[in-house]
């Protein structure tokens, strides 16, 4: 490996990456991690479960006591840009496109009195052209007001554009709107207080707090609900290295070292520093209009449920192995509520053993993060599932798996990918503290070993980057986990802005 340099090593040190990590980067880039060996998908009864499984109410019934003490936050990865959403538009406007972005932008003038951000356009083009209709202006200057110098979408944070109709103004609502109403239903405590954190990219943490410098409460008219609201971005430490045509560190023209963000892996940091009880963890693109967010907060309360039923156990569980005179039985229990209920399978191997290796095994599966994902059917959404693993140990895990973590090149896995039945988590709830209530030391628990490794350019230069085990992925491989089975209802992505035509996105 060729060695840092001096200069490298105080460009580093000034980044706050530790000079270690980044030769472990570098390794890891030149030797990439060996692919994840799947046995099978988790399915329906073989690793996930139905949400009904438990009665409703006792589920609403532990959550309800949970959301009135205040253990109850929510985290919103909200650091991408919306320039992808328009991706087709903005390389028509730009005369790089083809025939297909043609039609693209075809078809977004046909549609666009169904987008939320319509009566802007509008109004820009009647400011701008005099143009009281679409048919007076040409793509270029349409696209001109919707992408650049107009509402300059193509430039603001997904967080900011408009997704919805509010259903009494008729005003255009944003995601960011949409996350702190939805939170209502389901993160409210007692006092009537909903704690939100949103992570954010920095070149739109100015436009976001500003945007969010009224008072949020506005939204809440006649309600009685407070919002409190924090924001935090990734930080540079986090960021990583990449290789060049040559396998040698990525250098920018003028000789530094190329530091590329490390992924949303990146994003485990910052759940470690809110300091989090109880923390659903949802995307800033899957929300819903108002008046389907009732269904989403229904099925988040259930799934919040089953979070803190599984953690009372396991607590309990805890705290009895920890007496001095801590009896074989509540051992064996413990094994048994791993097995059962947190499928950990080798638990079961485990109660043929000796005393000591029981519950020393017993209390290391225990005290660890829980994490309760609702996935919802594959149909046919890009993005990975969960599978059980192989272990380099032997054991056999739960794991959410993304495409680019499996050997493509090797049939058997690829088909084995491709039988997934259920898609990545589109909820996450979280228990971060154990029995004595102490926050867990999370990057403890992560796999570094399943870092990304992908090819990409920058500035028409092949490089290869790194990115972080996936927040959900690598990030969480060591937590207790449980899959459970939720409606598509609440499931909406917006990837592109052609998906806001869905009718999980229109207003009825």
């Amino acid at each position: 490996m060729t060695e840092l340099s001096a200069r490298d090593r105080a460009q580093l040190e000034q980044h706050g990456l530790d000079l270690t990590e980044a030769e472990r980067q570098l390794d890891l880039l030149r030797q990439p991690p060996a692919p994840i060996r799947l046995l099978r998908p988790c399915t329906l009864g073989d690793g996930v479960r139905r949400l009904d499984e438990v009665d409703g109410t006792v589920l609403e019934r532990a959550w309800d006591a949970a959301a009135a003490r205040g253990r109850l936050s929510k985290l919103v990865p909200a650091s991408g840009a919306a320039s992808r959403m328009f991706a087709p538009l903005v390389a028509h406007h730009q005369g790089t496109g083809g025939e297909r972005e043609a039609e693209a932008c075809q078809r977004f003038r046909r549609d666009l009195p169904h987008f939320a951000f319509f009566p802007q356009v509008a109004e820009r083009l009647r400011l701008a052209h005099g143009a009281r209709s679409l048919d007076a202006v040409d793509d270029h200057d349409l696209l001109t007001q919707v992408l650049d110098e107009g509402l300059a979408l193509a430039h603001k944070p997904k967080a900011l554009i408009p997704f919805h109709r509010d259903p009494s103004t008729g005003k255009g609502r944003t995601p960011l709107e949409e996350h702190l109403l939805e939170s209502i239903g389901y993160i409210r405590d007692a006092d009537g207080h909903c704690r939100i954190h949103f992570t954010v990219g920095n070149p739109h943490l100015a436009e976001i707090r500003s945007y969010l410098a009224f008072d949020p409460n506005r939204l809440l008219i006649d309600r009685e609900e407070v919002f409190e609201i924090a924001f935090s971005t990734q930080s540079p430490a986090t960021d990583t290295l990449a290789l060049d045509a040559n396998a040698q560190p990525f250098r920018k023209d003028d000789g530094d070292l190329l530091l590329r963000p490390g992924g949303h892996g990146a994003l485990l940091a910052n759940l470690q520093r809110i300091g989090g009880d109880v923390v659903v963890i949802k995307s800033i693109d899957n929300v819903v209009p108002a008046a389907r967010q009732a269904t989403v907060a229904k099925n988040l309360r259930r799934l919040l449920g089953h979070l803190l039923r599984l953690e009372k156990l396991a607590h309990q569980a805890l705290a009895r192995l920890h007496e001095p005179d801590c009896s074989e039985r509540a051992v064996d229990d413990a094994l048994r509520l791993l097995a059962d209920e947190l499928n950990v399978n080798n638990a079961r191997e485990v109660l043929r053993r000796d005393a000591d290796t029981k519950r020393t095994f017993a209390l290391d599966r225990l005290h660890r993060p829980l994490r309760a994902c609702g996935v919802v059917l594959n149909e046919g959404e890009p993005g990975g599932g969960p599978f059980w693993v192989c272990e380099e140990d032997g054991r056999v895990s739960p794991q959410i798996v993304e495409s680019a973590q499996v050997d493509q090149r090797d049939a058997e896995q690829r088909a084995t990918f491709s039988r997934a039945t259920h898609f990545n988590p589109v909820l996450l709830a979280c228990s971060l503290r154990d029995h004595e209530g102490n926050a867990y030391d999370l990057p403890r628990f992560a796999d570094p070993n399943r870092a990304f490794v992908a090819e990409k350019t920058q500035q028409g230069r092949p490089l290869r980057a790194l990115e972080h085990p996936g927040l959900w992925n690598g990030a969480m491989a060591h937590w207790n986990t449980v899959f459970f089975e939720v409606p598509t209802a609440v499931f909406a992505p917006v990837k592109t802005v052609f998906d806001l035509l869905r009718p999980d996105h229109q207003s009825d």
